[in-house]
């Protein structure tokens, strides 16, 4: 069965390009997005729970390191695994998201090194 990628990111370009990337690969991932942190807790509060979460650390109203928090607060989607993607690129953002979430991947990306990433994180 597929495993669900929940991408959340503003720029709908993103989201757009590892849809496709993934499509083409013909992998056994389903690619979700949404383009805010608060359309990301409203899928999970209706249940629409991923087997990961892409997430952009800059966005309006509510950042990543907000939507990583509210995550961890919650016994259903605290085990869900997490990437930060993103373009902060300083080392101390870099040290803690390392800290907050799973992994930590700076845009520009690499998608073979994205999805090397997700394969570790969900076949392991």
């Amino acid at each position: 069965m597929a495993k669900t990628i929940l991408v959340v990111d503003d720029d709908p370009d993103i989201i757009y390009t590892i849809k496709k990337s993934f499509e083409n690969l013909d992998t056994n991932y389903k690619i979700l997005g949404v383009e805010s942190g608060k359309k990301c807790l409203k899928l999970l509060k209706n249940n629409k729970i991923p087997d990961l979460i892409l997430l952009d650390i800059m966005m309006p109203e509510l950042s990543g390191w907000d939507v990583a928090a509210e995550l961890k607060k919650n016994p259903k989607w605290k085990d869900i695994p997490v990437i930060f993607l993103t373009a902060k690129t300083d080392s101390f953002s870099k040290t803690l998201g390392n800290i907050v979430v799973d992994e930590y991947i700076t845009k520009p990306f690499e998608f073979m090194e994205l999805k090397e990433c997700i394969d570790r994180l969900l076949c392991s």
